[in-house]
């Protein structure tokens, strides 16, 4: 396949993808905690509620103003959102611009794997690690929650691509998934015991071994560096503009897929040119 024809057909998937990762961004947090709610519930033997079946299929899509149902011609990813100006056909309520740059942030994310690496075994690959970090930034910007549902198949899916030798050896892989969790534990129990509170979140330690098991256990100290250093640049951003407060919790799983996502991707270049820089 020639490479602009991969490019746009990796291009159009994103587009169809993204609108897909806005489905799952808003339900899935619901469906955990009314999962949630009904465990607990049978635990303490209480009357189990029932709820109308909500998944990632039914209910079919609606507007949040007034419970249009949002018909096909309707959701086709960033044209339907232009040719209704932005507002639904029903209410005329401003449907939220989150919805179509999701999906041209998946489109161009989809687009720079394509470009980055061909019509390849890895494209291949490397697609579905680009649509699960972007959904687990948004859910954990969303709700500071990092789905097991989400993060445990990533990692896995690592594994078994690395299995067969796609990105690095599987040796590189079960280390970096092993050491990516184990890095963020020690953080975690070191700050606990110093300071008697919780710096992170234990979604946080799945999400470095999801890291690690897709790019090795060589992308694991550019991730961490990359995602501290843009954390603490976002968060004094934030509290220059009064938009956030010191001790107020902040979600690190962005920053970590963000950073993540380069490492896999660029890491050796970045590494080669580091070096470089220093005359090595």
């Amino acid at each position: 396949m020639q490479p602009a024809y991969f490019i746009t057909l990796a291009t159009v998937l994103g587009l169809l993808v993204g609108s897909f990762i806005n489905v799952v961004v808003y339900r899935l947090p619901i469906m955990l905690d009314r999962q949630w709610q009904r465990e607990a519930q049978e635990v303490l033997g209480l009357p189990v509620v029932e709820h109308a079946r909500f998944d990632l299929c039914l209910p079919a899509s609606q507007c949040t103003q007034c419970g249009h149902r949002i018909r096909a011609w309707e959701n086709v990813p960033i044209l339907s959102y232009l040719a209704l100006r932005g507002r639904c056909s029903a209410c005329k309520q401003r449907i939220s611009a989150r919805y179509p740059l999701v999906e041209l942030g998946c489109a161009l994310l989809s687009m720079a794997v394509a470009w980055r690496c061909g019509a390849s075994v890895e494209a291949l690959a490397l697609l579905p690690l680009t649509w699960g970090l972007l959904a687990l930034s948004l859910i954990d910007h969303d709700q500071q929650l990092l789905p097991d549902a989400i993060v445990l198949p990533g990692l896995w899916l690592g594994l078994i691509v690395n299995y067969f030798g796609v990105l690095v050896p599987l040796p590189d892989a079960v280390c970096g998934a092993v050491v990516g969790y184990l890095t963020l534990w020690t953080v975690y129990w070191l700050f606990k015991l110093v300071t008697g509170k919780e710096g992170m979140g234990y979604g946080d330690f799945k999400l470095l071994a999801l890291i690690g098991a897709w790019g090795g256990w060589q992308v694991l100290p550019l991730t961490l560096l990359l995602s501290s250093v843009v954390g603490a640049l976002v968060g004094v951003f934030l509290l220059r503009m009064r938009k956030h407060s010191i001790g107020m919790a902040m979600p690190f799983g962005p920053y970590l897929a963000i950073a993540g996502w380069i490492a896999v991707l660029w890491g050796d270049e970045i590494y080669a040119s580091y070096l470089q820089l220093l005359g090595f």
